[in-house]
């Protein structure tokens, strides 16, 4: 991946935040690598390496800035935007799909041999797969090491570690330090609630909080997930387990408490929390685009940062995405909200909502002791439950569905199609290839193929044209309302055709 020298230098000069994440800059004089926006001392350029991953700097010999704590910086947006196979396998790693079936099973998802896959990655990273799911690995290690009380030896076969050497010789070579020194050395507060992992997850500013809370408070599923003014809380079904999350957008980062049943599920599910409300996006050049439409700019001047509120599971979007065909939001809560109990006993083990807010403890700047207790907790009030699997839901019974029949079928084909692997609904799915198959689905039309796109998938140029809120809104805007005209209109706003979908709604 080529960067320009000078405009990554310009923006470590300025120290621009924008940048975190789109690359990291070495120091050849320390050995030390940042993000741009870390507030040392500018070096001089002739000590200065950029590269376009952590992985690739870590690869080159330098360890991370104990100050800016580049490892914890935003991810690049390019991978949420684009569709292609870097792209895919970029979203996949996140998911922690290295760690659980190693490069074998990345490289066949994406229908790659291993080697090729290798090179593509490499070429543009500066690391392959192994490298870039180490970087993750030693990311997830810290967390653990700085804000659990778990063992050592416990938190490297969590963080997906083969061996306890393998891990301390990742966290040296990383960090610069033991375990048991970052361990040592991690900040301590005061105690947190037994269970819990709170960090911060980091975003490019700026981040319209309300609009996110907002959207998912008129969606929310009783039982699945909670929004109140400040907070969503919602319950996770995870690779190794379930889970629920509270995340509180602040200032500077959103606040995010965890409690799982499986500490190993630590990085897919922060992955999911950050797919979630979006946190990867660059919301400068998204709004620099859709306000040069003097219809959008004065709603993109009031309200600056409205992301794209997306799913933590593309198969329970799926089957949101069917309950609430020609029905109301409100109804279709109360139909999915019926699918939670009926589902079969143990299809998730319910975590008690954590109903105080987030505290503030750093994945950047650790603070907090944590236990993450293997047993669940007694007390089983206010409980959320995540939702069921695929396998799961075609277990149910027809009375379970409290839906006409075709629907309950179109369902029924969804949760079949993933099952057997015909579908897929996951970070690193071929967006054109998955919309495609939607389509051959009974019930499955180009609006909700096109709605889980935009959600599931998170394609940022989705543009739902069909869309009668849309359509309101282009009507409140002056925009034309025909479906070919306005879909012609929307074409100035590429690739971010998904933002204004959401802006009209909202508008």
């Amino acid at each position: 991946m080529e960067l320009d020298f000078e405009r990554c230098y310009r923006a470590v000069d300025s120290r621009d935040q924008r940048f975190d994440g789109w690359f990291y800059t070495a120091v050849t004089s320390t050995g030390i690598y940042c993000r741009p926006s870390c507030p040392a001392t500018t070096p001089r350029r002739e000590h200065v390496r950029f590269y376009p991953s952590a992985a690739a700097a870590q690869r080159a010999g330098f360890r991370a800035c104990k100050r800016c704590r580049p490892d914890a910086a935003p991810g690049s947006p390019e991978w949420d935007a684009r569709a292609d196979v870097v792209a895919r396998a970029m979203r996949l790693i996140a998911d922690g799909v290295v760690d659980r079936e190693g490069v074998p099973g990345l490289a066949r998802r994406l229908g790659y041999t291993e080697r090729h896959l290798h090179r593509m990655l490499t070429a543009e990273l500066g690391a392959g797969p192994l490298a870039l799911a180490r970087a993750q690995r030693a990311q997830t290690a810290r967390i653990l090491i700085e804000t659990t009380s778990l063992g050592l030896a416990e938190i490297a076969f969590a963080a997906g570690f083969g061996s306890v050497r393998q891990f301390n010789d990742t966290v040296r070579e990383v960090y610069a330090a033991a375990p048991s020194a970052l361990r040592a050395a991690a900040h301590r507060s005061g105690p947190a609630e037994p269970g819990t992992i709170s960090l911060r997850l980091a975003y490019r500013p700026p981040l319209h909080a309300q609009a996110l809370l907002e959207f998912f408070a008129a969606r929310a599923v009783p039982g699945l997930e909670e929004v109140d003014a400040e907070t969503y809380r919602r319950a996770l079904r995870l690779p190794h387990g379930t889970g629920t999350v509270a995340l509180t957008p602040l200032p500077e980062y959103v606040a995010a408490r965890l409690r799982l049943a499986d500490v190993r599920d630590l990085a897919p599910a922060v992955a999911r929390c950050r797919r979630l409300f979006d946190l990867d996006a660059d919301p400068v050049a998204v709004d620099a685009t859709l306000a040069a439409d003097r219809a959008l700019a004065p709603a993109v001047k009031k309200e600056p940062g409205v992301r794209l509120p997306r799913a933590a599971d593309g198969f329970e979007m799926a089957v949101r995405a069917v309950v609430g065909q020609q029905i109301s939001v409100a109804a279709a809560r109360t139909v999915l909200a019926a699918l939670l109990p009926a589902s079969p006993a143990g299809h998730a083990t319910p975590l008690p909502v954590d109903h105080a807010a987030p505290l503030p403890v750093d994945h950047e700047k650790s603070s907090g002791t944590t236990d993450i207790s293997r047993r669940q907790p007694h007390d089983q009030r206010g409980t959320l439950v995540a939702f069921p699997s695929a396998e799961q839901v075609l277990d149910l019974p027809d009375a379970a569905f409290a839906m006409p029949g075709a629907r309950r079928e179109t369902i029924r084909a969804v949760a079949r199609a993933v099952a057997d692997g015909t579908l897929e609904l996951d970070p690193g799915a071929d967006r054109a290839e998955t919309e495609r198959r939607l389509t051959e689905l009974p019930g499955i039309g180009p609006w909700t193929a096109s709605y889980l796109a935009l959600r599931a998938l998170g394609d940022p140029d989705v543009f739902l044209a069909t869309d009668l809120g849309v359509r309101r809104g282009a009507q409140l805007l002056g925009l034309p309302t025909g479906t070919k005209s306005l879909a012609e209109y929307a074409r100035r706003w590429s690739p971010w055709r998904s933002y204004a979908t959401i802006r009209l709604w909202r508008h």
